[in-house]
């Protein structure tokens, strides 16, 4: 499973079973989603059919609805400022949280999270590649 992470030297492309970066693209960029959640101090959100995670700048960082936003409940206590989320189109309880330079990966909807080993500087969005598969 990989992910395209947009930080200031480009895009990075890391896989996320290695946690290393496997290639960078200078001239890249991703393009967050455009989800709309009604909520203040949004930073960042995605949507997957009635799930909806948004990044807030607040602690803890995240909000989830499992109902396409008419109840909200917090998440992510324990993880720092956030700057992108992901929610995987194949498995939506797939969650990839960035702070500014890490990497936050979920398995079970964001009751747990794993932060990945590779550092990056100044993580702006992040996005899932086609490819996604848990392999």
């Amino acid at each position: 499973m990989r992910a395209a992470v947009e930080i200031a030297a480009g895009v990075a492309i890391v896989d996320l079973e290695d946690e290393e970066v496997v290639e960078l693209d200078a001239t890249g960029t991703v393009e967050p989603p455009d989800v709309s959640t009604g909520l203040p101090l949004v930073v960042a959100a995605d949507q997957s059919g009635p799930l909806i995670v948004a990044v807030v700048a607040r602690r803890p960082p995240l909000v989830v609805s499992r109902d396409a936003g008419s109840t909200w409940h917090e998440i992510g206590s324990g993880l720092p400022t956030g700057r992108g989320v992901a929610i995987s189109p194949e498995h939506p309880d797939v969650i990839l949280f960035a702070g500014e330079s890490r990497l936050f990966l979920s398995r079970d909807g964001g009751r747990f999270w794993h932060g990945l080993g590779v550092e990056l500087d100044d993580i702006r969005a992040v996005e899932w590649l086609e490819e996604t598969g848990l392999g």
